[in-house]
């Protein structure tokens, strides 16, 4: 994969409307006007007429002749879309299509793409851990960079970054500014789209997350046919099975996928699956966590036929199930981790509730007597737009105090239009709003 300029990276650079600042910014700070005054950054009013713009920048893939590949992030919201080559050439680029729930956005070239070298997809199920891979981006803005890594781990899921997780785990110095870029194998072909990393600076701590190429590319394929992503539903909630529940379940392993729900509209139920059916294989193929399942069930599509085997009173049996089409907004969790997670349609998030343990993991003072904390926030929600991430803990909705993820969604539920939410983050407390549709 060396020698000389790898084929196929390139910047992504974006326009969009500048969002209303964020509470706590740090340039609306007391210290920071005492030396700047009215004409603090961000402090400066708008003249009339004059439209905030922010620039946002990132990585992007050849993968096709004008077809980029790249993280919805990188592209949320553009008004307009720009791409660097590798020769220094700017190219101006449209939005084909984006998957918010994958994280991925396919862009296409408007302009020449003549001398455009693309990269070609690897099977990444035949990825090893321990395996050399290469990151390339534009981190930081400072140009093309490559960076050298193993694989540190397959499957990575229920991490709260989006809603459909496979991730490959590599310790490639992944650093804002590579979202979007590529992940490669010493054969120079594209085992992954890097996308997040885990860090408690903001920067490289060794720990980064790549979307498959063999999740990323039908993704592709249906956001250039059909402009959107159509995804397989069973109708179910689900959680993993620990050595207990196997014991319970007579199970020979703690393996497959438990349901603890079904949903009475949904394919599941029309196919009789039951709740305490233990999914083992789908098609054939082992299944071991929640979120596999999930994934497996997403890609067969709307529509398709799937074999499933379970295991029902101890026994095994195999049953198929035509698959319905998974809701555009996320419902009640399926393959969402635990059955303590509450999601919904409160703004994009979903919540759990401020036990000890999180208090003390997240540092919440005894002052803070009750609120909930955000698990996941949906890419491109209310709360995204809002600012919330994970880890901040809800304190009040609408000036009513949070006390349970149940309460929140009643407060939400008689919430009207831009709704005051207060949360605590690091130490401080601010308000933000969450707008209903």
């Amino acid at each position: 994969a060396g020698g000389g300029r790898l084929p196929g990276g390139v910047s992504v650079a974006s326009t969009r409307g500048a969002q209303p600042q964020s509470p706590g910014h740090p340039f609306d700070d007391p210290f920071f006007r005492r030396f700047f005054g009215p004409e603090a950054p961000y402090s400066r009013p708008v003249p009339p007429g004059e439209e905030p713009v922010q620039q946002g920048l990132g990585s992007g893939v050849i993968v096709g002749k004008g077809i980029i590949l790249t993280n919805a992030h990188v592209v949320e919201g553009a008004k307009t879309l720009e791409v660097t080559a590798q020769d220094g050439r700017v190219l101006q680029a449209e939005l084909a299509g984006s998957d918010p729930q994958s994280d991925l956005a396919v862009l296409r070239i408007t302009s020449d793409t003549s001398g455009l070298r693309s990269l070609e997809f690897a099977d990444s199920d035949s990825v090893r851990l321990g395996e050399i891979v290469l990151a390339i981006g534009n981190p930081f803005g400072v140009g093309q960079t490559v960076t050298m890594g193993i694989v540190s781990a397959k499957g990575r899921a229920n991490l709260g970054i989006v809603e459909y997780e496979d991730f490959i785990q590599t310790d490639a110095a992944i650093n804002p500014g590579n979202s979007g870029g590529a992940l490669v194998n010493l054969e120079g072909k594209l085992v992954g789209i890097p996308t997040a990393i885990l860090s408690r600076t903001g920067g490289y701590m060794g720990v980064g997350f790549a979307i498959p190429s063999n999740m990323a590319r039908p993704i592709m394929q249906a956001l250039l046919e059909e402009g959107r992503v159509s995804r397989g539903y069973l109708g179910v909630t689900i959680q993993d099975v620990d050595p207990d529940l196997a014991q319970a379940l007579g199970l020979e392993q703690a393996t497959g996928v438990l349901i603890s729900g079904v949903s009475s509209e949904g394919p599941a139920a029309k196919f009789g699956l039951r709740r305490g059916d233990v999914v083992v294989r789908v098609d054939g193929r082992e299944v071991r966590s929640s979120g596999q399942l999930r994934n497996l069930i997403a890609a067969a599509g709307a529509g398709k036929t799937v074999d499933l085997e379970i295991v029902r009173n101890g026994k095994r049996q195999t049953t198929k199930v035509q698959l319905g089409e998974a809701p555009r907004e996320p419902r009640s969790a399926e393959g969402a981790p635990g059955p303590d997670v509450r999601s919904g349609d409160v703004a994009g998030i979903a919540v759990v509730p401020l036990d000890p343990t999180l208090r003390k993991r997240l540092n919440v003072p005894d002052e803070v007597r009750q609120g909930v904390v955000v698990a996941r926030v949906l890419p491109g929600s209310s709360a995204a737009r809002a600012g919330l991430r994970a880890g901040d803990v809800i304190l009040e909705l609408d000036r009513q105090p949070v006390a349970s993820p149940d309460a929140l969604h009643k407060i939400w539920e008689k919430a009207e239009g831009k709704t005051a939410v207060l949360v605590f983050r690091e130490g401080r407390t601010f308000y933000t709003v969450l707008e209903r549709p």
